[in-house]
């Protein structure tokens, strides 16, 4: 922490002193009267509730408040790395910090990941011979995990994720500021994530973390602060977070250790290519013509993106009124598995649904979806008048004002979409879904900026949607909601000598 009475703070501190923010149009304060001051070097997690005041917290570090957002009113002061942010030029505050958002795509500048790691630098000036030599260290670093040949629109959000990290720390800012980092992660990816944040936390970088999920961070992290309704509700240090026990963090609607998730694997039925240790292989699977009922069949789906395969399934049948889990690595093909099946993507092969055949138009009618990044899906003026458009194509009325109130939203249906918080986008996206009546629903990453106390709320949801007889597509690497929700899993991955990045179902003994 800051010393108590130092006349002007070191390189990387943090201070925040009795700021309250109010975002244009809201009725309420997101931060109230807050003061959190931050050493140099010091790692903090920032957790809460969803609307607790976390992300905001963190956009009073990078200057996003008041500079991006204008028209809202701020009082109190912020001092970053010794600047004053409300008076201090953004690029200004750019120069000493990185920031990570939560959906990453937003963020970028550039077509590639060369390109996206080099911009920062090339704007503040950085000799190109460093800049190369620091691209060819950042991508020999995202190598494992991200194919940086291809464009950063044909990534997975997990990739994106990780070129945003690489990207926001290769000017070598004093300060990171990571805003749901490990939302979108893969499990080998969150172990990169944590290795690439202690080698930060090793050169002296004051570390921010706005989280859900906290464990996997704990042997990192100087002090925990938890927040209320844009308060410092509790603060632990490193020790006493690590001896809170996870019963503890539940009654603060925190996330512990994930559970353990042993789901029975997708059955063979329809599956007539997998992979195992030994190469490709046949599987048992459904004599021709013999098509299932009531079920979502896949037959020699084949999707190419910037020439590079990324998908590429022989045969696989997903049972209405059961919830699939997707699973597999980063960039395994699970979103475009996704929009593949919703007629948002091109592809080859057939698709049919009850036994007939659907073209992507027809699967577009039938199906809905949940993105990684639902703000893209938010198109009207209030959250009543969301759920209204969703319902208003249902073939049967389910009651929306109750789909609120179990979503916790009830309260903000005058609310503009875009008012609320990541986690509130998130669940409003979550609610349209349920009232829509679409008989394929896809939800990818649906609890990305959840808390505890919601993923209960939201794995109900999408149990209901599968009991109403819909074919359910859970695609997520969180485990918690995983165990709530899910029925059984087709796991994903790079299938040897198809090509950079090709995938193919993976059958794993049930």
């Amino acid at each position: 922490m800051i010393p108590e009475h130092s006349a002007e703070p070191p390189a990387g501190t943090i201070r925040i002193e009795d700021v309250s923010w109010t975002y244009p149009h809201a009725d309420a304060p997101s931060l109230r009267e807050l003061s959190l001051q931050i050493g140099a070097g010091e790692f903090v997690i920032l957790c809460g509730a969803s609307g607790s005041g976390k992300s905001t917290a963190l956009r009073l570090m990078n200057g996003l408040v008041p500079h991006f957002h204008d028209e809202g009113a701020l009082t109190g002061a912020v001092r970053v790395d010794g600047l004053a942010t409300a008076a201090a030029e953004l690029d200004e505050i750019g120069l000493v910090t990185g920031t990570v958002l939560q959906h990453p795509r937003r963020q970028f500048f550039a077509d590639t990941a060369p390109e996206e790691i080099a911009f920062a630098m090339e704007n503040f000036g950085v000799p190109s011979e460093e800049i190369r030599a620091r691209v060819a260290t950042a991508l020999e670093t995202l190598a494992g995990g991200v194919p940086t040949g291809s464009k950063l629109q044909h990534l997975s959000g997990g990739q994106q994720q990780q070129v945003a990290i690489a990207a926001a720390t290769a000017h070598r800012p004093r300060i990171l500021l990571l805003d749901e980092p490990s939302s979108n992660l893969s499990a080998d990816a969150v172990a990169r994530l944590v290795r690439r944040l202690g080698e930060l936390k090793a050169r002296g970088v004051t570390i921010v973390v706005a989280e859900h999920r906290l464990r996997y961070l704990q042997e990192l992290v100087d002090r925990v602060v938890v927040m209320r309704e844009g308060r410092i509700d509790v603060v632990w240090s490193a020790e006493e977070f690590r001896a809170v026990p996870d019963a503890d963090l539940a009654r603060e609607g925190l996330r512990g250790e994930p559970r353990r998730v042993d789901l029975p694997a997708l059955p063979a039925g329809g599956a007539s290519v997998a992979e195992g240790d030994g190469g490709a292989s046949t599987a048992a699977g459904p004599e021709a013509g013999e098509a299932a009922t009531r079920a979502l069949e896949l037959e020699g789906v084949r999707c190419r993106l910037g020439g590079r395969l990324v998908l590429d399934l022989d045969g696989v049948a997903f049972p209405a009124g059961a919830v699939t889990a997707i699973r597999g690595i980063n960039g395994a093909g699970k979103t475009t598995l996704a929009r593949v099946v919703t007629g948002l993507q091109r592809s080859t092969g057939r698709v049919r649904l009850d036994g007939r055949a659907l073209s992507p138009r027809a699967r577009q009618r039938a199906s809905a979806i949940v993105m990684q990044d639902v703000q893209r899906q938010l198109f009207t003026d209030s959250v009543a008048a969301e759920i209204e458009l969703a319902a208003s194509g249902a073939a049967e009325t389910i009651d929306t004002r109750e789909v609120l109130e179990a979503l916790d939203l009830e309260q903000l249906a005058e609310r503009h979409p875009l008012s609320l918080s990541g986690g509130q986008q998130q669940r409003l996206v979550v609610a349209a879904v349920r009232v829509a009546g679409r008989r394929i629903v896809v939800f990818d990453e649906p609890s990305s900026g959840v808390d505890r106390r919601h993923l209960q709320s939201i794995s109900d949801q999408i149990r209901a949607v599968a009991a109403d007889g819909a074919v359910v597509l859970l695609i997520s690497h969180d485990d918690d909601l995983l165990a709530l929700a899910a029925d059984r899993r087709l796991v994903l991955r790079p299938a040897s000598g198809a090509g950079a990045g090709a995938e193919r179902i993976r059958k794993e003994p049930v």
